[in-house]
């Protein structure tokens, strides 16, 4: 049998960024404060910079060719893999949530359970989407006329605030399930679940580059993000109705598609981030 030592220093968690399938700090060694809701200091999240945006885009467009062309089953299954080990790690994330939230444990494991739900809703979509948002037209001809929803590309995330967790699982899925690849940013204020879900993604086969998560200040990135030559699109539900508009400024410089999403289920979450396709085949005689 053994005992604790009194004199025990614990150890803490270290809440790194997601790049590239690694857990670097923040090039720039910065880090800020955020609180519990008393008030009371929780933890030192990294401050992501502008090198750590590029770095994250580099990865993401990276591991977009792969993602794109895996098979929608295959997605499906590996968006399912990250329910199963959400479920697994849902007391930590309980945790998390109270602490940052101020909400009762049982109202926190409600949510970790709707997000469980919400990964395995949106696994289900991934191979059902183009049926849903194909078609096969008719044309005056000889030929076969067919449109085909693809993904964009990579798609830049600024998750919104609370539920915290549940609003980065609705964010991160809809973009992925449809072989897009993201670069999260995490809400600035309850930014833990998004590194805990970092881990998770980590060892769910999910391919590196696929999913990349930053931590820090929204204002500072977005203005980066919109301007951004290999940023298609961004999801822009997290971002203040200032930081909204001066993104809709930069990002028209580029033509980059950007969507604020309040739906937490919605194929049309998913479509939003994909364009049409439309194929002419001649009809052989």
């Amino acid at each position: 049998m053994t005992t604790t030592p009194a004199n025990r220093i614990d150890v803490l968690k270290t809440y790194k960024l997601f790049i590239g399938g690694a857990f670097p700090r923040s090039e720039s060694g910065r880090v800020y404060s955020i609180k519990d809701f008393k008030g009371n200091h929780l933890a030192n999240p990294s401050l992501a910079s502008r090198k750590d945006l590029r770095d994250a885009v580099v990865a993401a467009r990276s591991a977009f060719s792969g993602w794109s062309s895996a098979t929608a089953y295959n997605r499906g299954q590996i968006l399912y893999r990250m329910a199963e080990i959400l479920e697994g790690r849902s007391e930590q994330l309980v945790t998390e949530i109270v602490a940052l939230e101020g909400v009762t444990p049982r109202a926190a494991a409600l949510q970790v359970q709707q997000s469980v739900d919400l990964l395995v809703w949106y696994a289900g979509w991934s191979d059902k989407i183009s049926a849903l948002a194909g078609s096969t037209n008719s044309v005056s001809g000889p030929y076969y006329n067919f449109s085909t929803p693809e993904p964009i590309g990579v798609v830049a995330i600024f998750a919104p605030a609370k539920p915290s967790l549940l609003n980065l699982i609705a964010a991160i899925a809809s973009v992925i399930t449809s072989g897009n690849t993201a670069v999260v940013i995490a809400s600035e204020k309850f930014p833990l679940p998004a590194i805990t879900f970092s881990e998770i993604m980590a060892t769910s086969d999910l391919p590196a580059g696929v999913v990349n998560v930053l931590t820090g200040s929204g204002s500072e990135l977005a203005p980066w993000a919109a301007s951004h030559m290999d940023i298609d699109a961004i999801d822009a539900s997290g971002l203040t109705p200032k930081q909204l508009q001066e993104t809709q400024v930069a990002g028209a410089q580029n033509l980059k598609r950007i969507r604020v999403n309040t739906d937490l289920e919605s194929p049309a979450r998913i479509l939003s981030f994909m364009e049409i396709k439309t194929v002419w085949h001649p009809i052989g005689i």
